[in-house]
This record gives structure tokens, C-alpha cells and sequence, in this order.
């Protein structure tokens, strides 16, 4: 029998060192691994704990790594996904800031980076789309995220008044269908 620990831990490692582009562009891989594959969560749980570690302060990737583990085995689990999502990361700027000096001006590097940028943007644009797939967005919701983005893109509008915003709109909704 495979050590969950270790298991977890290697997994989450793997996630952390092959994504670029920060935490959302995480959730493919995430689900991939932690859905699909381990069947450690299942799709409607992976939507609220994505929900979850938005809404929390902190890194996204730690914080949905930190709620998968606990999930898995409670504190223990919760580091060892923790650990695994962070120390790729860490490596990778501790080699780099050792090293800054002698490529910061390579042009192939530049390139290089320059090349990375779009597909960073389609691997959190693709997560972005399923999630608006498995919330059930209809004709009716699909406005929501759409005034949520503007509000904070254009005028400024903090993040955390557009969670509150919500919560507070799902509460009353809720309490709407239950009086009917």
C-alpha cells in the first residue's frame, strides 16, 4: 500500500514544478491529479474548495493544496501538500536568484519568456471556462461574474467587497427559496 504522505506530497510537488503562471493555472493539473486520477476529491467538491481558497487569504495554490490535504489526512496531509506545492517553487527562485546575474540580458531567455506569456494566459483562461461550466451559469447568473470582472478590471472595485458582495447576495437568495 502507497504511503499517502509521500504520495500526496510527490504529487502536489509535481503540480507545483510544472506550472507556470501562479495558482489558477494550477487547476487543470490539480484537477487532473487530485479528481480524475487519485479520486481524492470529486468534481463538485474541487468546485467548492477552489471557491474556498479564493475566498482565503494567502497563496490560491497553498491554500487549496492545504484544504486537499487536510481532506486527505487532516494536519499531517495538509502539510505534506503544502510542502510538495511550495518547495518547487522555492528551488526554482533559489536557483535563479543564484544564477540572475548571468542570463538577465540573454536575449534567448527574453524570447523565451516572451513565448511563455500566452500560454499562460490560455492555462488560466481554460480553468476560468470549466468553472463557469460546473457553477451552472445560465442566461439568468451569467451576468454576475461578467459585472464581478469589470468592477474590479475597470473601476478598481477590491476583491474581497465582490466575495462579500456575493455571499451576501447567495445568502438572501437562499432565504428567498426557502420562504417559497
Amino acid at each position: 500500500m502507497k504511503n499517502i504522505y509521500f504520495e500526496s506530497f510527490k504529487t502536489f510537488f509535481k503540480i507545483g514544478l510544472f506550472t507556470l503562471g501562479g495558482g489558477y493555472a494550477m487547476i487543470p493539473l490539480i484537477e487532473e491529479e487530485v479528481v480524475n486520477k487519485h479520486r481524492w476529491v470529486s468534481k463538485d467538491e474541487m468546485l467548492d474548495l477552489i471557491a474556498i481558497a479564493q475566498s482565503c487569504p494567502g497563496v490560491f495554490a497553498i491554500n487549496i493544496a492545504v484544504f486537499i490535504g487536510y481532506k486527505l489526512k487532516n494536519t499531517r496531509g495538509a502539510i505534506a501538500t503544502a510542502a510538495g506545492t511550495a518547495l518547487p517553487s522555492f528551488l526554482i527562485i533559489l536557483l535563479i536568484a543564484m544564477f540572475f546575474h548571468q542570463f538577465k540580458d540573454n536575449k534567448v531567455v527574453a524570447a523565451m519568456f516572451r513565448g511563455i506569456r500566452p500560454a499562460v494566459v490560455a492555462l488560466i483562461a481554460v480553468p476560468t471556462f470549466n468553472l463557469a461550466k460546473r457553477a451552472q451559469l445560465n442566461r439568468f447568473t451569467l451576468w454576475i461574474p461578467i459585472v464581478s470582472a469589470l468592477a474590479i478590471w475597470l473601476l478598481g472595485v477590491s476583491p474581497i467587497w465582490i466575495i462579500i458582495a456575493a455571499g451576501l447576495g447567495g445568502l438572501a437568495l437562499g432565504r428567498l427559496k426557502i420562504k417559497d
